[in-house]
């Protein structure tokens, strides 16, 4: 597993923004930038919040938002031969592996995200926990360029912070709002966060497409309303 680093937590900036960020059609560039800078102190504070938990608590965090995740996947009926997209867990992310490999035991298709070219959409390829990892793009460990390509059914999305519209406020690449804009049909997305990682808004701006629900430690904390 890649070791998480070390972060530190600035004083939150929300009262620097101006309440018209509101509006997520917003275009104005000094708007644009002060959510940016916005957006990079929250993620640091975020990911200080996250590495605080320390070893066991993220474990104890990963076992109770997997139990949620059986339980979700069963209502919304997942079944054997569905392609369902995980993550490969970096920098304290809730580490759902040992779900994904369950998954793969009980007949669900599983896929690991992939940069192949950068700026655009992922490519998502097959993983089995016997599956031997690359390094890929941020190093993170991904598939070989020879596993099958697949489409998801489902994907998970890890989420540094998240709010009650599911809006998702991830690492800062940009590649699950572009690979949600490329996918026809789309997944249904999952986002997965720490309930502590609740944010009033992450000031969606243009680019950014709200996940279909949230699930933290405490079970499903959000769900989008507006489909």
């Amino acid at each position: 597993m890649i070791k998480s680093g070390t972060y530190a937590s600035p004083p939150c900036m929300a009262t620097e923004v101006d309440p018209a960020y509101f509006d997520p059609l917003s275009v104005d560039p000094q708007q644009a930038r002060d959510v940016a800078r916005w957006r990079r102190a929250e993620r640091t504070r975020l990911a200080g919040l996250r590495e605080g938990l320390g070893q066991a608590g993220r474990a104890q965090v990963s076992d109770r938002i997997a139990g949620h995740l059986g339980r979700v996947l069963t209502e919304r009926g997942v079944r054997r031969g569905c392609v369902l997209s995980g993550y490969w867990p970096i920098k304290g992310e809730p580490d759902l592996r040992p779900a994904l490999a369950d998954l793969h035991r009980a007949g669900v298709t599983i896929a690991l995200p992939v940069v192949e070219t950068r700026a655009a959409p992922l490519v998502f390829r097959q993983w089995t926990p016997e599956t031997r990892l690359v390094r890929g793009d941020w190093n993170i460990p991904v598939p070989p360029p020879d596993a099958n390509a697949l489409t998801p059914d489902i994907a998970l999305a890890p989420c540094l912070g998240w709010d009650e519209a599911c809006f998702r406020l991830g690492l800062g690449g940009g590649y699950f709002d572009r690979t949600l804009a490329a996918l026809a049909p789309r997944p249904l997305t999952i986002g997965i966060a720490l309930d502590v990682a609740h944010l009033p808004t992450i000031f969606p701006q243009p680019h950014d497409i709200p996940l279909d629900l949230i699930l933290t430690e405490d079970g499903v904390a959000a769900t989008r309303t507006d489909k």
